[in-house]
Formats: C-alpha cells, sequence, structure tokens
C-alpha cells in the first residue's frame, strides 16, 4: 500500500510507516495536485496546513484512512471520508505532557517572576528585590477540567505538595478522591485558589467564564493559568483586574485572537507571562503525535480496530442498516440533555422502545456518550471512545430495551443522572430519517435538532416570551420556532426557541437577566 505524507511530521513516524508499506513525502502541495495524486494512494498523512477537502476524498480511489498528526481534525472534511467508508484518526495524546509541562513552566515562571527578571538583567540592571516571587509549596491549585491534562497538572501540583481544588462535573467523586483530587463548586475555587489553571474546551458555556464578574468573586493576589484554549477568559477584564491589584498576574499562552494583535492590553502589563500557543511545542511531542498516527494507520491498513478513529467504527451491514438513521438524532439528543443537567454527572441511562429494540444499539449508545461529552471536554470524543471516556471519568452507561412502541414506533431516551436530580431526552424519527425531539423533561415536543436552541425556564406570567423575542431581535438574531409547555415546578414554564445564529455571550447575559428567567441555556447542536 503507498502512503503519502503531504505535511511535515516526524521521521520517526514515517520510518514506522515504511517498515510496512512505501512512503512518498511530498510537502506543500496545492489542491490540485493533491487532487491529481491521491488516486495512488491507501492512506493520507497531514498535519493542519493541507486541507482535505470533499473534492480530494471524492478524487480518491483507494484511500482506506487520513491520518492527522495532531488532535484538531477542522482541516479534514470528516463526513465526506465517512461516507466513503474513510477512517480519520488522530493523535490526541501525543501531546498530553507536552501541554502539562507547558501549564507548570508558566506557573512557575509566574510565581518567581523568571522572564521579567531575566529581562531586566539582559537590560544590565540588578534589582533582586524587584522580583521577589511566592512558593507554591502549600498554596491551592484550583484546576478547571480534569481531562488529561488537567490531571496530569494536578498530580505534578500535589508533588510540589500543593492543595489541590478542582472543579469538573463530568467526574466521579470516586475517580477524584483516587487523584487526591478535592471536588467543589467553581465559585468556592474562584474564592480559595492561590493558582487557577484552566483545561476547559471552548464552548458557548465556558466562553468568557472569567469574566469581569468572576474576578469580582477571586481570592486577592491570585494567579492564572491558561494554557487552554483562547476565549475561556475575557482578556479585557483580566487586564483590569490585574491593574486593580485583585489578581496578582496571569500566564496566557492562548488567546482569543491569533496572533494577538498589537492592542491586546495583557501585552503591556508586567505582571504577565505570555506565550505564542507553545503548549505542545516540543520535540518529544511532535515525535509523539508523528508515531501514534503512524501506529493508527498501519492498524487501519491492516483491518484492525483502530482507537484514534474520530468517525463511525465498522459494524455489520445488517445492523448498520437499521441503526444509521438514528445516528445523528441520538448524538444530538446527548447535546441536549448534557445542557440540561446541573451537577455532577454520574449516570447515563439509554432506553429503547420498539423494533429498533431488537438490534444490537451500542453504537447508538456511543452516540448518546459521544453528544455528551463533545460540548464540554477539551479532547475530542468519538464513536471508539466515548464508552472509555465514560468509564474513567466513574459515570455509569446502560441501556434498557422493550419491544412495547411507548406512542412511536420506535423511540429512544436518554436520562442523565447528576448529584442535583435526573432530566430527560426522548427522540424518534419522522418518516425515514428525520430525527426529531420529541421530549423534554416533563413535556411534549417537536424540535428539530440543528442550529441553535434556546432553553429558558421562566415564571409563568404574562409577557415572557415578548421580553425574550425583543432582545433577541434587538441583536438582528432571527428566530426559526418557538415552543413553550409547563415544567414539573408548579408556576413555571419553559420555553425552546430555535435561532438561526448563534447568540453571543452579551445577549445571553441580557436575556439571563430578565426578570422571572430562572435560568437559561443555549444548546449547539452542531458543537460535536
Amino acid at each position: 500500500m503507498k502512503i503519502l505524507v503531504a505535511d511535515p511530521v516526524s521521521e520517526a513516524g514515517v520510518a514506522l510507516l515504511r517498515q510496512e508499506h512505501k512512503v512518498d513525502v511530498k510537502l506543500k502541495l496545492p489542491a490540485e495536485e493533491l487532487i491529481r495524486l491521491i488516486p495512488a494512494y491507501g492512506a493520507l498523512v497531514v498535519r493542519s496546513e493541507t486541507k482535505v477537502t470533499k473534492a480530494v476524498i471524492e478524487a480518491a480511489d483507494c484511500l482506506k484512512v487520513i491520518g492527522r498528526a495532531g488532535v484538531g481534525v477542522d482541516n479534514i472534511d470528516v463526513e465526506a471520508a465517512t461516507r466513503r467508508g474513510i477512517i480519520v484518526l488522530n493523535a490526541p495524546e501525543g501531546n498530553t505532557v507536552a501541554a502539562t509541562e507547558h501549564t507548570l513552566a508558566m506557573m512557575l515562571a509566574l510565581a518567581r517572576n523568571i522572564p521579567q527578571a531575566h529581562h531586566s538583567l539582559a537590560q544590565g540592571e540588578w534589582q533582586r528585590g524587584k522580583f521577589t516571587g511566592v512558593e507554591v509549596r502549600g498554596k491551592t491549585l484550583g484546576i478547571l477540567g480534569l481531562g488529561r491534562i488537567g490531571t496530569g497538572v494536578a498530580r505534578r501540583g500535589a508533588a510540589m505538595e500543593m492543595r489541590i481544588l478542582a472543579y469538573d462535573p463530568f467526574i466521579s467523586e470516586e475517580q477524584a478522591k483516587t487523584l487526591g483530587i478535592e471536588l467543589t463548586e467553581l465559585e468556592e475555587i474562584l474564592a480559595q485558589a492561590d493558582f487557577l489553571t484552566l483545561h476547559l474546551p471552548l464552548t458557548a458555556e465556558t466562553r468568557q467564564l472569567l469574566n469581569a464578574e468572576a474576578f469580582q468573586k477571586v481570592k486577592p493576589g491570585i494567579r492564572i493559568v491558561n494554557c487552554a484554549r483562547g476565549g475561556i477568559i475575557d482578556e479585557a477584564a483580566l487586564a483590569r483586574a490585574i491593574e486593580a491589584g485583585q489578581v496578582a498576574g496571569a500566564a496566557i499562552d492562548v488567546f482569543e485572537t491569533e496572533p494577538v494583535r498589537p492592542d491586546n492590553p495583557l501585552l503591556k502589563l508586567d505582571r504577565v507571562v505570555l506565550t505564542p500557543h507553545l503548549g505542545a511545542s516540543t520535540a518529544e511531542a511532535q515525535i509523539g503525535v508523528a508515531v501514534d498516527v503512524a501506529e493508527g494507520i498501519l492498524l487501519a491498513l491492516r483491518d484492525e480496530p483502530v482507537l484514534t478513529a474520530v468517525n463511525i467504527a465498522p459494524v455489520p451491514g445488517h445492523v448498520l442498516k437499521v441503526i444509521k438513521p438514528y445516528l445523528d438524532v441520538a448524538e444530538k439528543m446527548g447535546c441536549l440533555a448534557i445542557h440540561l443537567a446541573d451537577g455532577r454527572l454520574t449516570e447515563v441511562e439509554v432506553e429503547y422502545n420498539g423494533e429498533i429494540s431488537e438490534v444490537e444499539t451500542r453504537m447508538l449508545t456511543t452516540a448518546v456518550l459521544k453528544g455528551i461529552f463533545n460540548p464540554i471536554l477539551q479532547e475530542p470524543v468519538n464513536y471508539v471512545n466515548a464508552p472509555g471516556v465514560a468509564k474513567a471519568r466513574g459515570i455509569r452507561a446502560r441501556e434498557v430495551k422493550s419491544k412495547e412502541p411507548a406512542n412511536f414506533a420506535n423511540l429512544i431516551t436518554v436520562r442523565v443522572r447528576t448529584d442535583k436530580g435526573r432530566h430527560l431526552v426522548a427522540g424518534t424519527l419522522f418518516g425515514k430519517e428525520e430525527g426529531r425531539i420529541v421530549m423534554i423533561d416533563g413535556y411534549r415536543v417537536d424540535v428539530a435538532p440543528q442550529g441553535w436552541l434556546l432553553l429558558g425556564p421562566h415564571t409563568d406570567k404574562p409577557g415572557m416570551i415578548g421580553k425574550v423575542g425583543t432582545i433577541l431581535g434587538e441583536y438582528d438574531i432571527n428566530i426559526a420556532g418557538m415552543q413553550v409547555g409547563r415544567t414539573e415546578t408548579a408556576g413555571t414554564n419553559i420555553m425552546a426557541v430555535a435561532v438561526e445564529a448563534d447568540v453571543p455571550t452579551p445577549v445571553m447575559l441580557k436575556l439571563k437577566a430578565l426578570e422571572g428567567i430562572l435560568g437559561i441555556k443555549l444548546v449547539n447542536f452542531n458543537a460535536g
């Protein structure tokens, strides 16, 4: 089998591929040249530079696998590849240590004023007293997000005799205890942490999570590290908090706009350590992602299971024929369910009613888990690793089956349980392929799981719908549909508002501040 390497990757990965196959390295190929060459290859290796478009995939006559030497697959048309039966895989763990160590390096540099002291010394100065730092031993380290990197930071922080507090509603208390981590709520971490490090994905819920309001709640003198995603911090608000002395300093590797704009207020502050998105930039990480993707490609070419595949795993043809129309709606139901949930997720139950209960449904349950985890976790979750992610976080996932039709010929019901309650989402197909959400908690709906959906519990009084519609209209956000139903709580309703565009953070804050609104959430059905 011939393999094409289209972007620079470590020679260690290329050498591994050459042990079993012929490898051609052709870099910086124009799109038309890639389309011309691709029919001859069974595997393609890229990083972020080469765009593997639908046109490239359609031109591929014998392509079996596309490997991304890194995490993100935004440059690959995964949907087109899936339709052609081409496996798309990535290397999600190759840079974990690099990102973890960079976080620790940034924290220590911040604590001891190392970059500032170096700059002063290079200018011919000798000002020891000016750069007195603080020790990390005995301090409280707050961690937001306990994925692979967050967990690695926690372990290393504990080794430095720090007290570890963490916020991650999607890991169990038992799992956290095995790591020596105290789980608590976000506001408790803000109030107690001496150092705060972020390891979250950028979602509608986490965008500008640390804003002006949050900085008013932090422990005075807190030091903040962000090597996760730009946009989680309101950079202007952070700059003001540092200037005001509420925040002692910050170490930032990722930014809302990259490259950083010259007018970014953080560039002007002495108590800030900045690096240009270097979290994964180590020689070892580059070797790691190259070797990981090479190993995945070799497995795929041997027709063996690939643990890092990001698209659908093979299933028997007769089963796939039955479940395939339900895959999308199952994933969207998981996405909606996790947006409804408050508190720490402990259990996911998927119930199948009707004819669909008679076939193997594990892939559908995996689709639900994929929909639950992708909007909330920093690492990509796919059909292969979703069950493992649930198990690693101590979240129980189970199936219930009944041949009884339950008002529909086929019905899938997702129940999520947290330490604060339960939520239910049910869905089915209208016709052969049109997925619909037909129940949210205790009321009947008819929602097409597409685009964006605002969910707003509110007091049952006149004018609530009009207030929400007015604010959306002020910002030119078009309403595609709206439904209202009574909740199980007396005197309250819930509105489900389908909108045709993303709702910016300032608009969400305005909606949340409306009198009578009991909490409003934005569900992005495209988040997975």
